[in-house]
């Protein structure tokens, strides 16, 4: 019986971030799938190391044009008019001048190619749209990181046949181990909290950069609402970044040293983990990412705003409605910290809704949002070119 040869992919990304050295490892080993990655050298993350796929630096130029990043990826290019390669995985993005021409030179090839991103924007207008709906339109295959996007790419007129999703998901391995070694060990957890003075305290729990789109001067106004009702609050932000001093400026200037703890970055997962189990709570005040998984990792309710528009595309596998089945978070208005306060009390004082919550952001990422679910919607864009 003849076999079916795996279609010899170039999947071309601006840069190779740590949390997707798993997910290309898992793509790379689908029998279907001989895959290489050529990556860039985008300043904004750092690269990690190649490990279970082929992978190539191919530079990237990025400089500012009319007040915005424009970028020049060659390897894109490049790939375009390879011989040996049967699919191109190509980012979605208005802002790569050099896609439309790779996107060209791969149509007159005949060479397939799958546009893999958001497929929308932050701070979207008509320019923006009628750019990336352009570019759209020279790709075989659109590859989204959710099912909204997805079902609105398909409403718009695109045959269903040709979208997809890929789930964004990080590796969930490291996590559920820690996970379940600190819960196997009480006696090291109950240690942990009285070394850190923790007991009888309601953790509140930020992990993640200190960026200007997340709005965390709105978390200390809410932390000192909170704190008449719930005087035994802490706020523990764990991540540095460019307002870092000013958030913790902003506490000193409250008085509210008491109610927060800044413990600067950390990346080990055996020392997160003891921080993530002993909270009530996962606070993101606004443009929450992956760091919702992470969260829901450890069975962890988050609390974020209900600005939808505003969020990255992992905020599809937030459900804040208490009412729906495996609901794993709670919503506030966006940009209203006394709601925010309301919210964060409402959650504290009820355990039955934490423990729902908590079982509910379990079961998100046990059934869709993980590593091999993400492959899994990526593979299948790359077979549909094989049609």
């Amino acid at each position: 019986m003849a076999t079916t040869a795996p279609l010899r992919t170039i999947c071309v990304q601006p840069t190779l971030a740590s949390y997707r050295v798993p997910v290309y490892r898992e793509l790379a080993a689908r029998p279907s799938i001989d895959l290489r990655l050529w990556y860039g050298n985008h300043s904004t993350l750092r690269n990690a190391e190649p490990e279970g796929f082929a992978a190539e630096l191919k530079p990237l130029k990025a400089w500012r044009l009319r007040g915005q990043e424009a970028l020049w990826h060659a390897a894109q290019l490049e790939a375009a008019g390879c011989n040996d390669v049967d699919v191109l995985i190509l980012s979605w993005g208005a802002r790569y001048l050099s896609l439309g021409p790779a996107l060209r030179r791969a149509k007159r090839r005949g060479l397939p190619v799958v546009l893999w991103g958001h497929g929308y924007s932050k701070n979207d207008s008509g320019l923006r749209r009628w750019m990336r709906d352009r570019i759209a339109r020279l790709a075989t295959v659109l590859l989204f990181y959710d099912e909204r996007t997805a079902a609105a790419a398909i409403q718009s007129g695109w045959p269903a046949d040709r979208v997809f999703v890929a789930p964004n998901a990080i590796d969930q391995t490291p996590i559920l181990a820690q996970r379940d070694a600190w819960l196997a060990d009480s006696e090291a957890l109950s240690r942990f909290r009285r070394e850190q003075d923790l007991i009888d305290r309601r953790l509140l729990l930020y992990v993640s950069r200190f960026t200007p789109e997340n709005r965390l001067e709105l978390l200390v106004d809410a932390v000192d609402r909170l704190r008449h009702q719930q005087p035994e609050t802490l706020a523990v932000m764990i991540g540095g970044g460019e307002e870092q001093q000013r958030i913790v400026q902003l506490v000193q200037r409250r008085k509210l040293e008491s109610f927060f703890r800044f413990l600067g970055p950390i990346y080990d997962e055996a020392k997160l983990a003891p921080w993530f189990l002993s909270a009530e709570a996962f606070v993101y005040p606004a443009a929450i990412g992956l760091s919702l998984l992470h969260a829901f990792g450890y069975g962890l309710p988050v609390v974020t705003d209900d600005n939808v528009q505003g969020q990255n595309p992992e905020i599809i596998a937030f459900q804040p409605n208490t009412d729906a089945p495996d609901p794993n978070g709670l919503a506030y208005r966006a940009g209203d910290a006394a709601d925010f306060a309301t919210t964060l009390d409402r959650l504290l004082n009820d355990a039955t809704l934490q423990n729902r919550l908590a079982s509910g952001a379990r079961r998100t990422i046990e059934q869709r949002y993980n590593v091999p679910r993400m492959v899994d919607g990526m593979a299948a864009a790359i077979e549909a070119c094989r049609r």
